[in-house]
């Protein structure tokens, strides 16, 4: 998958980035609660029915918004050049570190950087180095190995 830099709308990017912002600060104000998914599909999983209604619909507006965006806009498909084994050992490696960084790209990357939360500066620049490094290595040094 490649960026097509010439027809970039940086607007689009931009009002996203501020809706996922207000979102969360919405979701933390009103709630207590931080916008970290696999925080919150962690709690539906628990036994405990008690706050169950807004990560059901948490879940459900991550799942339907995007399928709804894509009915009424004109976007190219997306085409996936990498074979499903290899995504989905990285969806487990992905599932592994949010279990070991005690939270996932949403909740450190946007909640806990906004709240200066020194854990969450430690876990997002590991991620990113982390994703940096592999790019690199399996872009130039294994030849795009996929």
């Amino acid at each position: 998958m490649t960026i097509d830099w010439p027809n970039f709308t940086w607007l689009p990017a931009l009002l996203g980035g501020l809706l996922i912002g207000l979102a969360s600060a919405v979701l933390l104000l009103w709630n207590k609660r931080i916008a970290g998914v696999s925080g919150i599909l962690g709690g539906l999983l628990r036994l405990t029915p008690q706050d169950r209604a807004w990560r059901i619909a948490f879940i459900l507006g991550l799942l339907l918004a995007p399928s709804l965006y894509h009915l009424i806009s004109e976007r190219p498909a997306v085409h996936i050049e990498t074979s499903w084994p290899l995504l989905l050992v990285s969806g487990l490696l992905v599932g592994f570190g949010t279990r070991l960084g005690s939270g996932c790209t949403s909740g450190h990357g946007i909640c806990g950087l906004a709240r200066n939360a020194p854990r969450s500066w430690a876990a997002t620049l590991t991620f990113m180095l982390a994703g940096i490094v592999t790019v690199f290595v399996i872009r130039h040094l294994l030849g795009n190995a996929q």
